[in-house]
């Protein structure tokens, strides 16, 4: 769309959101936050540049103030990583500004806020969010272990880039500022190694200004923070880039290769098993997919959105129910039929008992896995399955205030 206005040159936009034209793009962004009735406050983390949220019904976007033209790169570039299902957010539009006079030209990034994130300032200030500090470190390494897969360079890689989402007690990190970023066919060693650096730097000028404020856990100091994701980055990217000669009788090292991987949490697709030159010896590669495998899963079995360890945890109760349907009927059940008892049975009932805890604008899905998690631990104390309903009575009683 190029539909120029008041205080624009040019807008652009892409189809499914709103043309944003109902902004006062003559003044400041500065200023849109007392100026506009659909600015709105979020979570949210330091940027260098001028930042102001604003909701359109259920969606709020974030608009970022750039140099001129600057908006138009990182806009296709944010596009691009959208096009290889990249954890980073989703870009709506960007816009040139006419500058003020004695003003320099601006341009506009506008980007769709992820619902439900966090930026890692309220995970280490809020006391009821401990337990996301050290998976926070994870979240990290695995965000630039996708990204480097990709062939992208971040170049500006830091905790203040990027935003945070709880997934049934685990975060997925998701890129937010790609100003300094390029996307190549394949990324050198040389731009891994720098983009490791940087992110060394950037997260321990972050992790002092945070300690400056409060007291940090234990193993989250200001030059260690960095070190450890740098360590579990490399471990990572260790695991699924080698390759590993396998002789033809050795073929169980492949389950191992697949479980070691599930374990760093990415689900393998595909195996690969080629000549190696070495006589009957035969070398494996492993092709990673992205992290929304169970949630697709899920979504075409029940059309239950949720996130993607939420999913997962979901689609282990539908197995297991399969499993029982099928011991008692004798023959075997489709996945389909045991995921429509269970969301009939189990999810949904759980659901109406749970309403008290989620709340009217809550994430249902993960109250529900808390839940499960919650059970897990019961019955371990218990030494046997203590059921979902007295897990529900519990939680609510624990945890609903």
């Amino acid at each position: 769309m190029n539909a120029p206005g008041a205080g624009l040159a040019e807008i652009h936009v892409r189809p499914g959101h709103p043309d944003f034209l109902d902004l006062p793009w003559d003044r400041p962004l500065a200023r849109w936050a007392q100026e506009s009735p659909r600015a709105v406050e979020v979570q949210r983390g330091i940027s260098r540049h001028e930042v102001a949220f604003l909701s359109y019904g259920k969606a709020i976007y974030a608009f970022k103030e750039l140099p001129a033209r600057n908006a138009e790169r990182e806009f296709d570039l944010l596009r691009r990583f959208g096009d290889e299902d990249l954890p980073a957010v989703e870009p709506a539009g960007w816009a040139e500004v006419r500058p003020a006079p004695g003003e320099p030209p601006a341009s506009v990034l506008v980007t769709r806020f992820l619902d439900g994130s966090l930026p890692y300032r309220v995970l280490f200030m809020s006391q009821g969010l401990a337990r996301y500090r050290e998976r926070l470190l994870d979240a990290m390494a695995s965000l630039l272990v996708r990204l480097h897969l990709a062939g992208v360079y971040w170049g500006d890689c830091s905790l203040s880039n990027t935003l945070f989402r709880r997934d049934a007690g685990e975060l997925q990190a998701f890129l937010v500022d790609a100003e300094t970023s390029e996307m190549h066919e394949a990324l050198s060693d040389g731009l891994r190694l720098q983009d490791l650096m940087i992110m060394e730097e950037n997260v321990a000028g972050e992790i002092a200004d945070l300690a400056a404020q409060l007291e940090l856990p234990a193993g989250l100091g200001a030059q260690e923070t960095g070190g450890e994701i740098r360590g579990r980055y490399e471990r990572l990217w260790g695991e699924i880039t080698r390759e590993v000669p396998i002789h033809p009788d050795e073929r169980y090292r492949i389950h191992e290769r697949i479980r070691a991987l599930n374990e760093l949490g990415f689900t393998v697709s595909e195996v690969e098993l080629v000549p190696s030159g070495e006589g009957s010896h035969l070398r494996m590669r492993t092709v990673v997919t992205d992290r929304d495998y169970h949630r697709h899963q899920l979504h075409s079995l029940t059309g239950i959105v949720a996130q993607e360890r939420q999913a997962a945890l979901m689609l282990n109760e539908i197995r297991e129910l399969r499993a029982t349907l099928s011991r008692e009927r004798n023959r075997s059940v489709p996945m389909s039929v045991a995921a429509y008892q269970w969301e009939t049975e189990r999810y949904q009932p759980a659901l109406r008992r749970l309403a008290p805890a989620v709340g009217a604008d809550g994430d249902a899905p993960e109250t529900y896995c808390q839940v499960l998690e919650h059970k897990w631990y019961m019955s371990e104390r218990a030494r046997r399955d203590v059921g979902l309903e007295v897990a529900i009575a519990d939680y609510l009683e624990r945890f609903r205030a």
